[in-house]
């Protein structure tokens, strides 16, 4: 059977819509979800048609700044089923990823979908994970992953995942996250969260509540027993220029003044550095808590705190604990993100001053 492949446009939501209906019994795309993944989000919709009828497609949707796509859905007319066009839409997504630079695509698929989980496994794709509760029946999914672009062994997965509460505390979650890590005995909970910002946070920033600063996250690690490590690229304040107000300035001046004098009564290891050497960090047992600018992410220019969960030699992989639900993402779509080193360097500066900052903690 010959099938024509190609990208799907506004004409086509009717037609994508109508095969949602015959395809699954719940958790379906509607027309309004169909027209916001052609119109605006950071995804790809490839079609299957023959003789103008619309027989199937594959959604694919990417995470911006990374080198990751997940493989949203795959829906076959139930009239066409048994011609091969699962294998030949999920060619087609996988040749999609490549052209958009993505080495990795995961999936997920539900537990009891065996014929969907025979084509995973027989194109290479490896469970990581299974996820209860996560369709509308409450039916569990499990989790693929596959390197397309090539053979490399999978990330390692020794960190846990928080998903910050509040927009202002990705500093504080990656904490918990880090120190999870070391000690498994910790428990992530959300007043901890607030306490580790209420501890580190610079007061104000640009707009809104202030985040944490380097100085302060390495403050709460210590005073929670953790030997720490803080690599700054610049001495004195990171943040100033981004606040207006004299008044503000004066009164971040003075916390960040305060977090350096109870810094000297500490053996917090205080390092002056242009570049962050990731690899040499994990390799000597640090969880690194690192800045970056949020704007490779989402456009918006912020400073932005992830935990590096591991790195080899195409990428650094790291959790964001900031999930935007309104791009379809979930905590599990945030979690070992990998990163180019060239796309990592990047977003490690931060601001005019091009600043560069990192936390690391290992075991005392």
């Amino acid at each position: 059977m010959s099938f024509d492949f190609r990208f799907a446009s506004m004409d086509d939501i009717d037609g994508l819509v109508a095969l949602e209906q015959d395809c699954f019994t719940s958790d379906r795309l509607n027309q309004r979800n169909f027209s916001w993944m052609l119109s605006r989000a950071n995804a790809s919709v490839i079609v299957a048609t023959t003789d103008a009828t619309l027989v199937g497609y594959a959604l694919v949707l990417f995470h911006r700044g990374t080198s990751l796509g997940r493989l949203y859905s795959i829906a076959v007319s139930p009239a066409w089923r048994g011609q091969n066009l699962g294998q030949r839409l999920l060619d087609e997504a996988q040749a999609c990823a490549l052209a958009r630079n993505c080495a990795w695509l995961r999936l997920e698929v539900r537990a009891d979908n065996p014929a969907a989980i025979r084509l995973y496994e027989a194109n290479g794709y490896q469970r990581f994970a299974t996820v209860e509760d996560y369709y509308e029946d409450h039916a569990e999914a499990l989790r693929y992953e596959k390197r397309i672009l090539r053979e490399t062994p999978p990330p390692a997965r020794q960190v846990p995942f928080y998903q910050q509460t509040t927009e202002f505390t990705c500093g504080a979650a990656c904490l918990l996250m880090a120190m999870a890590a070391i000690d498994s005995t910790r428990c992530m909970t959300r007043a901890e969260e607030i306490q580790l910002w209420r501890e580190a946070t610079t007061i104000f920033m640009t707009a809104g509540h202030g985040g944490c600063s380097p100085q302060g996250l390495a403050l709460a690690a210590w005073r929670r027993g953790f030997d720490v490590r803080l690599e700054v690229s610049h001495e004195g304040s990171l943040f100033l220029q981004g606040v207006r107000s004299p008044e503000k300035k004066t009164i971040m001046q003075l916390v960040e003044e305060g977090f350096a004098h109870d810094l000297a009564a500490t053996q917090v290891a205080q390092v002056l550095a242009s570049t962050l050497d990731i690899a040499a960090a994990l390799a000597a047992g640090y969880k690194p808590v690192v800045l970056i600018s949020s704007y490779r992410f989402t456009r918006l220019k912020a400073p932005h705190w992830v935990i590096i969960t591991g790195c080899d030699e195409d990428f650094v992989y790291l959790h964001d604990p900031d999930v935007d639900h309104s791009k379809l993402k979930r905590g599990m779509d945030c979690q070992h993100l990998p990163v180019s080193h060239q796309e990592f360097h990047r977003m490690t500066v931060f601001g005019v001053q091009r600043v560069r900052a990192a936390v690391m903690l290992r075991a005392r």
